[in-house]
């Protein structure tokens, strides 16, 4: 038995979440075009099988891009990933293959050289480049010297399998970490608040989805098993709040919605959602009120 835990890493906006919600083949990740989607590290859960009996467990973690902070909130999401790769047995590292290889990637490249794991370089989006794009990504990420490199689309499902073959040749013999069957070890207050803030980023415009953030409040399964949820979106400004409602409260409504029928999907059940916006100043930069969010100091 092979087991371990992999953390993908890499600049904003390559694909980390998408890539982890197709290799675990369930969505345990929120995924956007915006930047800082996630701002946690959320684990995946692959295990293969081999004669009925789990051979590979592999622990995927997605992890926050990593960038140049400008707030305490971005200090604390670039430490959250370098604490996991203190904790990892192979580090899958992603760049983007529509985008030229930049100071960013080599960043990270340098950081990982020192991480003391085998490193799989994963040239993502390769369902929308062309190949000439993908090749000249490859040739120069070899210049790293990492122990391989793997072209994959995280949608289009090209070398996922192969990807996941080099991560679990690499694997130390271990035990199972997670239950056969288990894909994510999320709490599931974690879970609804983040595909509550999933529904709003796309709906929201210029700096607005950095300065949100959800907190589920209370979930109560009542008798007639209607599941109860309430939650606060919080945002830092009185005049984010009037933006995230919307006119005459469509905004809130759609998203709301949006989320609600998911959640319904997830749990199985009918779900009752109820949000409320709240404004917490400055919370990005303020630490007693990131602690009391869950964005803890590492």
């Amino acid at each position: 038995m092979r087991s371990g835990f992999v953390p993908i890493v890499g600049r904003p906006n390559v694909g980390k979440s998408t890539l982890i919600n197709a290799l675990v083949g369930s969505k345990v990740a929120i995924t956007s075009s915006r930047p800082q989607t996630t701002r946690t590290t959320i684990r995946g859960v692959l295990t293969s099988h081999g004669d009925g009996e789990p051979v590979t467990q592999v622990v995927f973690v997605d992890t926050p891009g990593i960038h140049r902070p400008r707030t305490e909130l971005g200090n604390r999401l670039n430490g959250m990933v370098y604490g996991t790769l203190a904790e990892a047995d192979v580090v899958v590292f992603l760049i983007d293959a529509t985008q030229p290889v930049g100071p960013g990637d080599r960043r990270i490249a340098e950081r990982l050289a020192d991480a003391g794991s085998d490193v799989i370089v994963a040239v993502n989006k390769t369902d929308t480049a062309d190949r000439d794009a993908v090749v000249m990504q490859l040739a120069e990420a070899s210049a790293w010297d990492f122990a391989a490199y793997v072209p994959v689309s995280a949608v289009g499902g090209d070398n996922r399998a192969a990807l996941v073959e080099e991560i679990a040749t690499r694997l130390p013999e271990g035990p199972l970490y997670f239950p056969d069957g288990d894909v994510t070890d999320q709490p599931e207050h974690v879970l609804v608040a983040e595909i509550v803030r999933e529904k709003f980023l796309e709906r929201l415009r210029d700096e607005l989805p950095h300065s949100l953030v959800v907190r589920t409040e209370d979930m109560e399964t009542r008798e007639d098993g209607l599941l109860s949820i309430s939650a606060q979106v919080i945002v830092e400004r009185r005049s984010q709040k009037g933006i995230v409602i919307g006119k005459g409260g469509t905004l809130l409504r759609d998203a709301g919605t949006e989320a609600r029928v998911e959640l319904e999907g997830i749990f199985g059940t009918r779900v009752h959602l109820d949000l409320r916006v709240r404004v917490e100043p400055e919370w990005q930069t303020t630490p007693a009120l990131l602690d009391r969010l869950g964005f803890e100091q590492r």
